[in-house]
């Protein structure tokens, strides 16, 4: 492994594994998270599961975060790496027409989500810990729905969370459909794939802006 981080197509490979692997671990937040405009009892129990599970609090919960601090690591040590491979900027830079905005400012984007993500864990993962953790309090199954009501009833909150989602799709919309180039997948699905990849980039953040504008407005 440490051999195969030295190089940059082992570098390359290994952000776009742990890329798919968040984007698995989206899918299933995004499913999750659903339910709460479906039906609160069954957000409520697939939250009361994943917050209790001991397999998914001990052993799945440090992998993902594991993943989340990889693939933020090999992003910063991918850009640095193709800015010292090109040391002075081109003198004529046509921007779009060398490569789309999307894949210019991977970086950038990625920021504002690394911000999104502590956002999100002060809002949610913090407290559910100091619940746990700290304050030992008594479990109920029922909270979580009123819980996640009351973190969208500020509007700016809310409008936080609908730019980090846009930021987050124009991220997806290269990162996705690129991860399969990266790891080699290259036949006759590839196109398919990648127009997958693409629809889902942008029918998940979708369908997680209209979680929060729901949860916002029906309160009102």
């Amino acid at each position: 492994m440490s051999g195969l981080l030295k190089s940059s197509i082992g570098r390359k490979v290994a952000m776009a594994l742990s890329g798919l692997f968040l984007v698995i671990f989206l899918t299933q937040h995004f499913v999750i998270n659903s339910t709460a405009v479906i039906d609160p009892d069954t957000f409520n129990a697939w939250s009361h599961f994943m917050g209790t599970n001991p397999l998914v609090q001990f052993a799945l919960q440090p992998v993902l975060i594991f993943g989340v601090v990889f693939h933020f690591v090999m992003g910063f040590v991918l850009e640095l790496q193709n800015r010292k491979a090109r040391p002075v900027k081109y003198a004529n830079y046509k921007g779009g027409e060398a490569a789309p905005w999307t894949s210019r400012n991977m970086i950038l984007s990625g920021l504002v989500i690394l911000a999104f993500l502590g956002l999100h864990f002060y809002d949610f993962w913090i407290p559910e810990m100091i619940h746990k953790y700290v304050e030992f309090a008594p479990e109920d199954p029922t909270r979580y729905y009123a819980e996640t009501v009351h973190k969208f009833e500020s509007p700016v909150r809310v409008a936080l969370y609908v730019i980090s989602f846009v930021l987050l799709a124009l991220h997806l919309w290269h990162g996705f459909a690129s991860t399969f180039q990266s790891v080699g997948f290259n036949n006759a699905y590839s196109k398919a794939l990648s127009k997958f990849a693409k629809v889902w980039a942008v029918a998940i953040p979708v369908g997680f802006i209209l979680i929060a504008v729901y949860l916002h407005f029906n309160q009102l």
